[in-house]
């Protein structure tokens, strides 16, 4: 059961939520803004992460298993929908309590606070869907950033066309992109309208040129896999949060 406060002195102005927790908990500022902005501080039965928010006769309640623990960075696994499953292109991915899979495994606390000063890591191919990931985290920033050149990418890229076995030699060695030899790829059919391209160092725009070197056609694009990373069951347009044994 929640621990219950009634301030009992007659109150006509309105307080900052901080001030109001301090008065009723006798717990510092500091104790005070890491409660509230750890998502433990309701008021009327609704949760308030802002130490700002004003206050007058409200209830205030501190959840019970309340802990003053520094709120830790969070690195989010996003299901970008294609352009057919979110409406057309031009609708931007979204990021929110709502788009929270119900199988997010992790067990972590949702806040407002997970939702700001995200990065976008490693983009995607330009036309593509599959697997994003977002993060507060500079060490995965800097981890994504510096291993971009090794790090192995997979798509499933729908074409149309016929391919050649002399074509997919090339796809996976022999193609240059903006003047540049491309480096071996791993490219194989995963179906008779599907390939498979597992690439390191992935150039904007280098699946689609391949598949046109080849005489190929690309319908669509889905990436699966950033390095050690899958994208697995998740539903399209829905996140989770990292787990802290996946590894890049």
């Amino acid at each position: 059961m929640a621990h219950f406060f009634q301030h009992t002195l007659a109150m006509t102005l309105p307080v900052r939520l901080a001030k109001r927790l301090i008065e009723l908990t006798s717990c510092s500022r500091r104790e005070a803004e890491l409660y509230i902005a750890g998502g433990w501080v309701s008021v009327d039965g609704v949760v308030v992460e802002e130490p700002q928010f004003m206050v007058a006769q409200q209830r205030v309640e501190l959840h019970p298993e309340a802990t003053l623990t520094a709120i830790e960075p969070v690195t989010m696994v996003f299901h970008l929908p294609s352009a057919t499953e979110s409406g057309g292109p031009g609708v931007a991915p979204t990021l929110s309590t709502e788009t929270r899979t119900a199988d997010d495994p992790s067990d972590i606390h949702l806040l407002k606070q997970h939702f700001f000063r995200l990065t976008q890591c490693t983009p995607i191919e330009p036309g593509a869907y599959g697997l994003l990931v977002y993060t507060q985290d500079w060490r995965v920033v800097r981890k994504l950033k510096d291993d971009a050149a090794t790090m192995e990418q997979e798509y499933v890229v729908e074409v149309a066309g016929t391919l050649s076995a002399e074509g997919l030699k090339l796809l996976n060695h022999g193609l240059t992109f903006n003047g540049i030899a491309l480096k071996p790829i791993k490219v194989s059919w995963q179906n008779e309208r599907h390939l498979r391209f597992a690439i390191k160092g992935v150039i904007p725009g280098q699946i689609k040129h391949a598949c046109s070197t080849v005489g190929l056609q690309v319908l669509s694009m889905k990436r699966l896999r950033i390095g050690r990373l899958v994208m697995s069951r998740l539903p399209s347009g829905q996140w989770r949060y990292l787990m802290p044994h996946e590894r890049f």
